[in-house]
């Protein structure tokens, strides 16, 4: 039996063969190219973005652990004529003389004048040109200039009392350049600072310091400490940095001033330079 079963197997039938045979990956179809390609191109994009956005989280967070030196202990709080008006009080309480008594008053207003009692709004700066340098006209507004009027205590708006000096000049000029970094610094929109310097004792002002915030725009940047001393200095201990700086800033920006007028009626200062 068991031969005649092994005689009536089929000897033309044969296993299959299952060896792993290497295939070849059939090439990738233009549009399945094109959409992998695209899928690369975004992947890349969102992991560009994601990483722009870990390195401000940390540069943000750096910023928030170390924070730059402040510009200065104090500012003034608001905008405007009121935070300008804060300046003023701040600053002059910190200039006296020897003596003790405060070195001047410092009054902030609008730009304007006030010849014979009468309040006149000043719409331009004429400001004349030094040897070949033409003239400048500059318009002005109560938003973008601040004028600060330095005078004696009291009902003079003379000097504090005492014989003037160019110590004392000095120290004055000190004031207005600390006045105009603390007004550019914090009064938003403000470009100029004019300062009328008192006069002495019987006189009537003579004198204005014309600042622009763009010729300031270094100090801005820097705390006011590295422009000048954290001490006020009295007229006869004024360091020799301080009164490099001083000079730097407000020598050439000193003038006599008058009044005039446009042909519409507005009022303009005209600031001369003064003679060398």
């Amino acid at each position: 039996m068991a031969s005649d079963l092994s005689a009536t197997e089929p000897n033309d039938i044969t296993k299959p063969d299952v060896s792993p045979v290497d295939r070849p990956s059939l090439p990738a179809l233009p549009a399945q190219r094109k959409t992998r390609l695209r899928f690369v191109f975004i992947y890349g994009v969102l992991a560009l973005a994601l990483g722009a956005a870990v390195a401000g989280v940390v540069i943000y967070a750096g910023d928030v652990v170390h924070p730059g030196p402040a510009w200065s202990s104090w500012k003034p709080s608001g905008g405007g004529l009121g935070a300008a008006k804060q300046i003023a009080a701040h600053v002059s309480k910190q200039y006296h003389l020897p003596s003790g008594e405060q070195l001047v008053d410092v009054l902030a207003k609008p730009p304007s004048v006030s010849p014979s009692d009468q309040q006149i709004p000043i719409h331009y700066l004429a400001v004349r040109g030094k040897k070949q340098s033409g003239d400048q006209v500059v318009a002005v507004n109560n938003a973008d200039t601040v004028q600060y009027s330095l005078c004696g205590l009291g009902d003079s708006c003379s000097i504090a009392t005492g014989k003037p000096s160019v110590q004392r000049g000095t120290l004055v000029r000190r004031e207005i350049l600390e006045l105009a970094l603390y007004t550019f610094r914090y009064v938003g929109g403000v470009k100029n600072v004019i300062a009328f310097m008192p006069p002495t004792p019987g006189s009537t002002p003579k004198y204005a310091v014309y600042l622009n915030r763009d010729e300031l725009s270094q100090q801005l940047h820097t705390p006011i400490t590295k422009t000048l001393n954290t001490k006020t200095p009295l007229p006869n201990t004024i360091s020799r940095k301080d009164q490099q700086t001083v000079d730097a800033a407000t020598e050439s920006r000193v003038y006599s001033f008058g009044l005039s007028q446009a042909q519409n009626g507005d009022a303009v200062l005209v600031l001369a330079p003064l003679p060398a």
